[in-house]
């Protein structure tokens, strides 16, 4: 049994992803809403109504697409990992650290030129086997302490993990 000065205290961590991932996700739709605005405020040329048209939907995807991605919320407690999101319909993802088995962090070449990444979390767990924290800062050295907190949640409930190498 653990003394209580071995208990190490977490406190909860707070992510959410930066609002620079929003525009390397939907760069190709933004450049086309801008085409289609700039397209359809030009005179005596067909179907500028139409493209106005096309562009103003767009320009509503994309203010939910922001929206949606600014509602997004990552918390790391001591035991477990939750995930928020959503707009109108709110969806709530609660991992067991324990669960967690390994991690991986990916930068596509946008992120890299906007100083982001995103950390792929996989489990055991049966409703969110792979979970990615999208947009995070690459200052943000999050994975050795979600790690620290697998490990000490592991030992508390005596998981070991059996490889066959």
């Amino acid at each position: 049994m653990m003394s209580p000065q071995s208990i190490p205290q977490f406190r909860s961590i707070s992510l959410r992803p930066h609002a620079g991932q929003f525009v390397i996700d939907e760069l190709p739709l933004m450049a086309l809403c801008l085409s289609g605005l700039i397209y359809g405020g030009m005179e005596k040329l067909p179907l500028t109504g139409l493209a106005t048209a096309f562009s103003l939907f767009l320009l509503l995807v994309l203010l939910y697409r922001f929206i949606y991605l600014r509602r997004i919320r990552y918390r790391i407690g001591a035991e477990l990992l939750v995930s928020e999101r959503g707009v109108l319909l709110r969806k709530v993802d609660y991992m067991e650290l324990y669960r967690i088995v390994d991690f991986q962090e990916h930068q596509s070449l946008l992120q890299q030129l906007c100083g982001l990444k995103t950390v792929r979390i996989l489990s055991m767990d049966r409703n969110t086997p792979r979970l990615d924290l999208i947009g995070l800062s690459r200052r943000n050295d999050i994975v050795p302490q979600i790690r620290e907190r697998v490990e000490y949640n592991k030992r508390k409930k005596g998981i070991y993990e059996i490889t066959n190498h």
